[in-house]
């Protein structure tokens, strides 16, 4: 009863704050930022820590400069979501520019489905918008990990599907897209492939901004299973609320790829997206809460 109760009281005060133009969002956001930087140091230690490991070449004041231009993104990044309760999907449209979608939507065409590997980059949720690019009657499938409390896990489930988007656990993700195949869909499968893993999950080290990483390999799974062409999703974040996406094709032929060499592929292309602009990445994130030592020793 409690949660639901706090499903209810959550869910009410989004959809009003959703009736706010962007413009009246963004000055809440700074008052947001405000309070997360200089008063309840939002995770500050997690922040200062990832910048720190992760450019190691910079001067504490470059560091603290890109810690609050994060700092006032991510107070962004949420209100943003938050709009897209009520944001018409034409709107989104105007927000989101889709680069290099002729490509995209032949690869499509050509082998009944794609790959798309997305990082918590920039306006990443609002790639769920991708429908209105795409023919009719193909599927945008959306991968997301559960939450622990059911209703809120409702919620943010209904914002995704919002504009067409199919959402599919990501332990269903091969059944989900084998029987949509048989179905006679054609997909594209939108993954966020940067999370910290569970051990389970813990596949694929490798050497990320200066340090020991391991990343999920389950995108690059799914495109070996199905022969699906994989495209890494290369964000931008153009000013407060306008974003673009370029749909840079890794290859037409995973199957022809060595084991983790896509996966490898994402963590290279990922850095590069990084340095270009490090504020707009998920510093907040406990991205390297695992250590390769304690893998090797536990085998």
């Amino acid at each position: 009863m409690k949660s639901k109760l706090i499903y209810y009281l959550t869910y009410a005060g989004m959809w009003l704050l959703a009736l706010l133009p962007f413009r009246a969002l963004y000055v809440l956001s700074d008052g947001l930022y405000f309070v997360m930087r200089h008063v309840v140091h939002y995770r500050r230690r997690v922040v200062r820590t990832n910048l720190r490991n992760s450019f190691p070449e910079k001067s504490i004041e470059e560091l603290r400069a890109i810690e609050g231009r994060f700092y006032h993104y991510i107070c962004d990044y949420m209100l943003e979501e938050v709009k897209m309760l009520r944001m018409p999907f034409k709107e989104l449209c105007r927000r989101m520019e889709y680069d290099n979608k002729e490509e995209y939507l032949s690869m499509i065409e050509k082998h009944g489905g794609i790959v798309l590997l997305i990082p918590h980059y920039a306006n990443f949720e609002w790639i769920t918008g991708m429908s209105s690019i795409m023919a009719p009657g193909d599927v945008p499938v959306q991968v997301y990990k559960r939450l622990r409390n059911p209703y809120l896990d409702e919620m943010f489930k209904r914002i995704r599907a919002r504009y067409g988007g199919y959402n599919v656990p990501k332990h269903s993700t091969a059944r989900e897209v084998i029987k949509l195949r048989k179905e006679g869909k054609r997909l594209a499968i939108g993954l966020i492939t940067d999370q910290s893993p569970n051990r389970s999950e813990a596949h694929y080290w490798t050497t990320f901004l200066n340090q020991d990483t391991v990343f999920m390999d389950g995108a690059e799974r799914i495109a070996r299973m199905m022969g699906f062409p994989v495209f890494y999703c290369e964000l931008t974040r153009v000013k407060r609320g306008y974003c673009k996406v370029d749909f840079e094709l890794l290859t037409e032929t995973p199957k022809q790829t060595a084991e983790g060499e896509i996966t490898e592929c994402f963590a290279r292309r990922l850095e590069q997206t990084i340095r270009r602009e490090p504020a707009y990445w998920f510093w907040s994130h406990k991205r390297w809460k695992h250590k390769k030592k304690d893998f090797v020793h536990h085998g």
